[in-house]
C-alpha cells in the first residue's frame, strides 16, 4: 500500500455557517470516511484561517483570494486511481461549488 495525502480547497468556510449546515456537512463527511474508513491512515483536521507562506523572501499571510487549503486526510491506497477514485466521492463537491480535492502521492524515505 502507498500513502496519499488529500488536501482539500474551497471557498465556504466553517465558522460562517449556522450549526445546523455545519452539522448536515459534518455528516457527510463522516459518511464518507465510512465508505473507505479502513484505509485511512490519518482523518485529519480542517485549517484555522490565518495561514502564512515562508519563503527565502520572507512570510507573508495567503490572502483568501489566493484559495489557500482548508484541511487534509491521508490513505492508504494501491495506487493513484484508487486514491482519485476515493476522493471523487468527497462532500466538498457538494457543499462547495469551488471545492476540490488535491491528491499527492506521499513518496517513502
Amino acid at each position: 500500500m502507498k500513502k496519499f495525502v488529500f488536501v482539500y480547497y474551497g471557498k465556504m468556510k466553517h465558522d460562517e455557517m449556522d450549526k445546523e449546515t455545519r452539522s448536515k456537512i459534518m455528516n457527510k463527511w463522516k459518511a464518507w470516511f465510512g465508505s473507505f474508513g479502513d484505509k485511512i491512515v490519518d482523518g485529519g483536521n480542517p485549517f484555522a484561517d490565518g495561514a502564512q507562506a515562508v519563503t527565502a523572501g520572507g512570510v507573508d499571510a495567503i490572502p483568501e483570494d489566493k484559495w489557500p487549503a482548508k484541511g487534509y486526510t491521508i490513505i492508504n491506497a494501491e495506487d493513484m486511481n484508487e486514491a482519485t477514485e476515493i476522493a471523487k466521492g468527497c462532500p466538498t463537491f457538494e457543499d462547495d461549488s469551488e471545492g476540490a480535492v488535491r491528491v499527492y502521492e506521499a513518496m517513502p524515505m
